[in-house]
């Protein structure tokens, strides 16, 4: 199963309420078969800007994230039920992608450009776009073209 991490924004609660909400949302990953792997909470904040949600303006949140393990048939349902909760003024869900394993070459970038490889291989593409010159030894008298 892929993971998946949800960015949620609550309406500011008391803390029994917000634990209520956590559960509730806790319980609709587990319903969905998915497995939670990491729970933060980021705090509450003011919002950038008014957000007008389930008929109620909403001017601070209290922020989350929730990443988790599910299959993505399920992620649908998951931001259908999230979207009628009441509680929740945004609901995001990101992929979060494995990070690719990059490879030292401080070694190859402390050679000087000319013994490097990316260097040898723009050299090379350089030369192969040169044009061929005019040859002189063409059998022509003359040069066709006015210089």
């Amino acid at each position: 199963m892929p993971s998946y991490e949800l960015a949620l924004v609550l309406r500011q609660l008391p803390r029994p309420e917000l634990i209520s909400v956590i559960k509730r949302t806790a319980e609709a990953i587990f319903d969905k078969g998915g497995i939670i792997r990491k729970f933060e909470n980021l705090g509450t904040r003011a919002l950038p800007f008014k957000v007008s949600e389930h008929g109620v303006v909403h001017r601070e949140a209290t922020h989350f994230t929730i990443t988790f393990d599910t299959a993505p048939t399920k992620l649908s349902d998951l931001k259908e039920e999230f979207g009628r909760d009441i509680d929740i003024i945004r609901r995001y869900i990101f992929k979060v992608e494995e990070p690719e394993e990059y490879k030292c070459t401080l070694h190859e970038e402390m050679l000087p450009p000319a013994y490097r490889k990316d260097v040898q291989e723009l050299i090379d593409i350089a030369k192969r776009k040169q044009k061929p010159k005019y040859n002189y030894n063409s059998g022509l008298d003359y040069y066709p073209f006015q210089k």
